[in-house]
């Protein structure tokens, strides 16, 4: 027995010791695109367990058995597999895996691959965004996005755009899209005291965006439940990877000047036509001297000068940002450090920002189950502003000033003495600034207790604190003979935690299953005071604290909200082509009645990849093809902080102090928007994923409409917020790419196009603006309502009018009131298509609208043939003359009030195809810059704003002025609002 058990023994060390003298060391380095080497490098021996990671450098030494392979894998990069055989060194170069990323889509609360989205989402990638000459990251994608209509509104710096993701879907409660930046909602909405809007998404740096998702579907979106209906945009900021240390130094600098400006008459011209309208007047024949003189309008029929007021106003801009960035780490931690300044002139005078950022994004794994990271941003961002565009100091409005006044009198000095009043002593004797610090904060811990379950709290902040201050001196127009000035100073704390637990698993290889929970809490704070003063010593003081008086201005206010959220998701797929998803989210809110404080949204959702299956799988034509569908509801609850309740403010009577209620009547019941949502959607992928593309139809109802009834005055209220109406959205969008040819040359073209149709299916009364936008049951919203404009009658030059019957008086009163416009678009979309071949590349991007109206309303002060003494546009010299003139524009009476009733007279088709973006540049090759310190060097031209084709007559088709409020339905209206920039800019970018 112990003979058998000794043989034993020996036969097994003799078999060990072979078998030990058989293995192998091997060692190695592996090494990215770049030539650095990549750290954390998982090296396996196939089929085992034995396998190491490489070092800060790259390097690994692993002992393997005979025949053995080695299985190298990282990620973010594609995997390489290598045979041993008899080699004792194997160096690797692993490239990096753009697929996997392109195909990975951030979505709420997680990510998915495009393929298992059951969801519509548009996802953009830093490509789209980064290096381009804007303010804020949404004025990039114009165009890009199907579903999604963005309008920057006007040509001034950090204007808020106007977004909307599948139409309106609210008719007073905001309309604009929920940002979601890193995981954490943030303030979007303007907190300026000024009539204008500020964009506080420009505080977010471009060139530190990874990938932008838009949620457009409620399969999609639900997952965000109160605030989802306008759609939901996910921001993620870009991360460090593992590998060799990268540094990137990024410059640009450009010039810009207006898209478009109008003609207005010279000197001549307005002589002309100011004497004619005077001989015309219904007072009967007036000498115009005599007139402009009782009028004080300071205006000589004599003057030799011919003042162009328009380039006054305008003039060409500058653009320049400085970029720099570091990333990189090893298996342990990556980071990612990045810090910008980008200066930017306007091309309306006075008009200037500046941002200066900071970012620092970290990611560390104490373990292999245990990580942590930190989000950092900080941002100072300096906009000196112009005034709204309903003020005599907005310098557009230079326009209406004669060109028989000049601007500078001959000794240099500004003129005082003109029609209305000359802005550029604003600019000599003022200041009027936004000065904001910004910080986007978000630190996160994410712990793996057993396989395929994360359990994940994050801790978001965003801060704001901006600073407005206003000053004019003695002598311009709000400054009065002793000055005026104005300082607001708004702090917004908005912080948020969520909690969540993910379980991912597939089981039997067939079933695959995800499963979210969470809990949510965000609170924001919105503190805001005011100063007001004036007089002021001289123009060296300017701030409040040296005015004598302090006036009614003064002023201190608090605001806040809170929302607290429970929320849970699954994911089903079965053998990757039979797709399943539900979500439910429980919001409650403050701003709500205390009896309808909670609301609950979900959404369901099936997919279906046809592509999958068997008799689809080897075919050569279709490479994927999947059908969705879903539907759910989501909500709407942006809106006063305080609507459902009855607030009162101070009274001050003598030296006492008592209560008023405020304007605003409390509402106990009111309660959320909600959206019901159906959407169906064909994604595919054709001839070897040459073309690929996505069609969408969908449909939204939203039902109890946040509308603010308008009360008699008897009771002491004005408003009252209450839920009644309804409105729907139904629409179509298609996107379709294609790599039409792959060879040295490569060239990509892709295009999207977007059918959208609004109608307003339930409402209690009319709203009706002073202007045309109005809000009518059977009608879009902002539909134009108001007269019809006939054109001129040929025997005497009036203006006409059509009657309810269908025929023309000039008696406007006689003419009814209806639908004379739309601003609502029947389509937009946009075009790109990209070019590249032996390190050259070119890019272009063409954006379109087609089918909607704008309404001039500064055409009843430009464009009415002399009814008063302010400059014309150039087409009122096509003005009625003789008996037989056939034309629209009426017989030039001065004070004659002849077409100047507000009508369709001034409405114009708004459509509009523009080259947005066009962009040519050059990557040098490898072999030369391998030879030295620099990795990489790219040199660029950059385009924006090339040309626009269009027939709307003013300064600029993509424009909304924001100079009669910001409701939903005053969209499409023109008045002095400056056009878009286009710009030219070079630049280049550095990698070390």
């Amino acid at each position: 027995m112990r003979q058998k058990l000794l043989l034993t023994l020996v036969w097994a060390l003799l078999l060990t010791t072979a078998a030990w003298a058989q293995t192998r060391a091997v060692s190695g380095r592996v090494i990215g695109p770049d030539g650095g080497g990549i750290p954390g490098v998982t090296v396996l021996e196939q089929g085992t367990t034995n396998g190491i990671s490489t070092g800060a450098e790259g390097n690994y030494t692993l002992t393997v058995q005979p025949n053995a392979t080695l299985v190298f894998s990282a990620i973010g990069y594609v995997g390489q597999t290598v045979p041993v055989g008899a080699q004792s060194v194997i160096n690797v170069t692993l490239s990096n895996n753009e697929t996997l990323l392109n195909e990975a889509v951030v979505v709420g609360y997680g990510s998915q691959t495009k393929a298992d989205l059951t969801g519509s989402v548009t996802q953009l990638t830093a490509k789209d965004v980064e290096n381009t000459p804007v303010v804020s990251f949404e004025q990039a994608i114009q165009g890009r996005t199907p579903g999604v209509t963005i309008s920057q509104t006007s040509g001034k710096l950090g204007a808020g755009p106007q977004i909307r993701v599948r139409g309106s879907s609210s008719v007073t409660a905001s309309n604009q899209p929920l940002y979601v930046i890193d995981g954490i909602p943030v303030t979007s909405q303007d907190v300026s005291s000024d009539t204008e809007p500020l964009n506080p998404l420009a505080d977010l740096n471009p060139n530190d965006i990874e990938s932008i998702s838009i949620l457009k579907d409620a399969s999609a979106s639900a997952i965000y439940g109160s605030r989802a209906s306008n759609g939901v945009i996910l921001v993620t900021t870009k991360k460090g990877r593992q590998g060799r240390t990268k540094v990137n130094v990024g410059y640009y600098l450009g010039t810009s000047s207006p898209t478009h400006t109008r003609k207005f008459l010279n000197a001549d011209q307005y002589r002309e036509l100011l004497t004619e309208a005077a001989a015309n007047s219904p007072f009967g024949a007036l000498d115009l001297q005599q007139e402009l003189d009782d009028n004080g309008t300071g205006i000589d029929l004599n003057s030799t000068a011919n003042e162009n007021w328009v380039n006054r106003g305008l003039r060409r801009g500058k653009v320049s940002q400085y970029d720099f960035n570091v990333s990189g780490g090893d298996a342990k931690t990556r980071f990612y450090l990045s810090t910008t300044y980008n200066d930017q002139t306007g091309i309306i005078v006075g008009n200037r920002y500046r941002r200066g950022s900071a970012r620092l994004n970290l990611d560390h794994s104490i373990s292999d189950k245990l990580k942590v990271g930190l989000n950092l941003s900080l941002t100072r961002s300096v906009n000196d502003r112009t005034p709204n565009d309903n003020a005599f100091a907005n310098p557009i409005q230079l326009n209406a000033l004669p060109p028989l006044q000049p601007a500078y009198l001959e000794d240099g000095s500004l003129n005082r003495n003109t029609l209305y009043y000359n802005n550029l002593l604003d600019l000599q004797n003022g200041m009027n600034r936004a000065g904001n610090y910004r910080s986007f904060s978000t630190a996160y811990l994410t712990y793996q207790p057993v396989q395929g379950l994360t359990l994940r709290t994050e801790t978001g902040a965003d801060f704001l604190s901006l600073n407005e201050e206003l000053y004019r001196a003695a002598g311009t127009q709000d400054g009065g003979n002793t000055g005026y000035g104005y300082n607001n100073q708004v702090q917004v704390v908005n912080y948020t935690t969520n909690n969540t637990a993910t379980y991912n698993k597939v089981f039997n290889e067939d079933h695959g299953v995800e499963v979210l929970a969470g809990f949510s809490f965000q609170r924001s704070d919105t503190k805001e005071t005011a100063a007001e003063g004036r007089g002021f010593p001289n123009a060296e003081f300017t701030k409040v604290a040296s005015a004598a008086i302090k006036t009614a201005g003064t002023s201190s206010s608090r605001s806040e909200f809170t929302f607290i959220s429970y929320f849970g998701r699954v994911n089903y797929a079965f053998r990757n082509k039979y797709l399943v998803s539900g979500s439910v989210r429980r919001d409650g809110s403050s701003r709500f009645g205390v009896d309808n404080q909670y609301g609950t949204f979900g959404a369901g959702s099936l997919g279906w990849v046809i592509s999958e299956e068997s008799f689809l799988r080897d075919n050569s034509l279709i490479n994927f093809l999947k059908l969705r569908g879903s539907y759910g509801v989501t909500g709407n609850a942006e809106i006063g902080n305080y609507s459902s309740r009855s607030l009162y403010t101070a009274l001050p009577y003598a030296d006492q102090a008592g209560l008023q209620p405020s304007a605003t009547i409390g509402n106990p019941n009111l309660t959320w928007e909600t959206t019901a949502q159906t959407d169906l959607g064909l994604e595919f992928a054709l001839f070897n994923n040459r073309i690929t593309g996505e069609v969408d139809v969908y449909e939204k109802k939203t039902s109890d409409l946040l509308l603010n009834r308008q009360l008699p005055y008897t009771n002491g209220y004005s408003v009252v917020t209450e839920n009644v109406g309804k409105l729907r959205n139904r629409g179509l969008e298609i996107s379709l790419n294609g790599l039409v040819i792959d060879k040295a040359v490569k060239w990509n073209v892709g295009g999207n196009i977007s059918f959208n149709r609004n109608e307003i299916t339930s409402l209690t009364a009319p709203i009706q603006s002073a202007y045309l936008g109005s809000v009518r049951e059977g009608q879009p919203i902002g539909v134009f309502w108001g007269r019809e404009y006939a054109g001129v009658d040929p025997a005497n030059g009036d203006a006409l009018y059509y009657t309810e019957g269908g025929t023309t008086t000039n008696d406007y009163t006689q003419s009814p009131l209806k639908k004379v416009g739309n601003p609502n678009p029947k389509f937009t979309g946009g075009v790109t298509t990209t070019v590249s071949w032996n390190g050259f590349d070119f890019s272009a991007l063409g954006q379109f609208v087609y089918g909607n109206d704008i309404y001039n309303a500064s055409g009843i002060y430009q464009s009415v043939a002399g009814d008063y003494f302010d400059n014309q546009t150039i087409d009122q010299l096509r003005r009625w003359q003789n008996p037989g003139d056939i034309t629209n524009v009426p017989q030039a009476r001065l004070y004659g009030s002849n077409g100047t009733v507000v009508s369709s007279r001034w409405v114009t088709g708004g459509s509009f195809f523009r080259g947005k973006t066009v962009t040519l540049g050059y990557t040098f090759p490898d072999y030369m810059m391998n030879k030295g310190f620099v990795q990489s060097a790219r040199i660029y031209l950059t385009a924006q704003n090339l040309f626009t084709i269009t027939n709307y007559d003013g300064y600029d088709p993509e424009v909304n002025t924001a100079a009669f409020g910001q409701a939903n339905y005053l969209i499409g209206h023109d008045f002095y609002t400056p056009p878009l920039p286009k710009t030219y800019m070079i630049g280049i970018n550095i990698g070390f």
